[in-house]
């Protein structure tokens, strides 16, 4: 059963097919070189370039996987969480879609399409687990007893992970987003040449926390007014930077894993692209004793494919329809 799925709950605009678990084309038209110049995503520039792409994103879509608009099963969206402007575009579009196509609608949750992300290909060897979805605009640690079956253990009390990176980068003068472009300038750097908190490493809880990081490199960049001019201490900086965050996100998913029993830990969202934090969860988890998964780069970002897989899973397995006059829900919880 062929199922069009549509992303746009941020500033990319994905549209893909999927059958039978099997992804058929995942087409994502991203929006980085307009809103770097503003240093972040200004929602109602998103909007207009999701209504201006989502036309030929979705022809590009149904061309690639060899379908046609009459060989869709089922129509499916991003409901939530996500900018309200931008989640409306590809909503609405997908329901109408649904309408003059009379098939039948599903409204996905962007954090549970991640959550299973690291599954794609192959849920069939699905065990239960601790997750830790991290991105730009969240992190969140949650527990996965079976599918669709989770509750949320914790997450940021202020910034999440991936808006430090960007918003420490910043303040570096790197261009947005920052997470890349830290991750590559510390691949050079020395992580411990400049030590910064780590804040709540040691708290029992399984919530985090960001903003203190950022405030303590703000307060080290204006009292060492000088190592913006040496390249060497920038990448140093942003090894040090990078490694307080990683430290916080390897340690507190461990200790949930740990805690809680599972056997397997996961990990999603687009800070999982982060070479180092994959690398700190591989080495953790096997000196812990635990499976890891971890999402594949391209179901990191945000993606088309990974709602159409939820989507058409949740389809097969009974799950009641959305209703054609849903509304989206920017603030959905996990």
């Amino acid at each position: 059963m062929p199922v069009l799925a549509v992303e746009t709950s941020c500033d990319e605009t994905s549209v893909a097919v999927v059958r039978d678990g099997a992804i058929l084309s995942n087409v994502v038209s991203s929006q980085i070189a307009l809103h770097t110049e503003y240093g972040g995503v200004v929602p109602e520039l998103a909007a207009r370039e999701h209504l201006r792409n989502f036309p030929s994103v979705a022809r590009t879509a149904l061309a690639q996987a060899g379908v046609s608009a009459a060989d869709i099963d089922a129509v499916a969206a991003t409901q939530g969480p996500g900018l309200p402007t931008a989640l409306l575009v590809g909503f609405k579009a997908a329901q109408a879609i649904a309408f003059a196509l009379r098939k039948p609608f599903i409204g996905i949750n962007h954090h549970e399409a991640h959550l299973y992300s690291p599954w794609i290909g192959d849920f069939a060897g699905f065990q239960p687990n601790v997750s830790l979805i991290v991105s730009g605009g969240h992190t969140i640690l949650a527990r996965v007893e079976s599918l669709f079956h989770h509750h949320v253990l914790g997450s940021t009390l202020d910034d999440a992970a991936g808006e430090c990176f960007d918003k420490t980068g910043k303040l570096i003068g790197l261009p947005y987003p920052a997470g890349p472009e830290i991750d590559k300038l510390a691949e050079h750097g020395d992580p411990k040449a400049f030590d910064f908190p780590r804040p709540l490493i040691n708290d029992a809880g399984d919530d985090f926390s960001f903003s203190g990081l950022k405030t303590s490199v703000r307060y080290f960049l204006r009292d060492n007014p000088g190592l913006m001019n040496d390249g060497k201490k920038i990448r140093d900086l942003c090894a040090g930077i990078q490694a307080a965050i990683v430290d916080v996100l390897v340690a507190k998913t461990i200790r949930a894993a740990e805690r809680t029993g599972a056997g397997c830990v996961t990990a999603s969202g687009g800070v999982t692209c982060n070479r180092v934090l994959r690398r700190e969860l591989e080495d953790a988890c096997g000196k812990n004793g635990f499976a890891l998964r971890l999402a594949e780069n391209k179901f990191c970002t945000d993606n088309a494919a990974m709602i159409g897989i939820l989507a058409e899973r949740k389809f097969l397995s009974g799950v009641t329809a959305t209703p054609l006059d849903a509304e989206i829900e920017p603030g959905m919880a996990l």
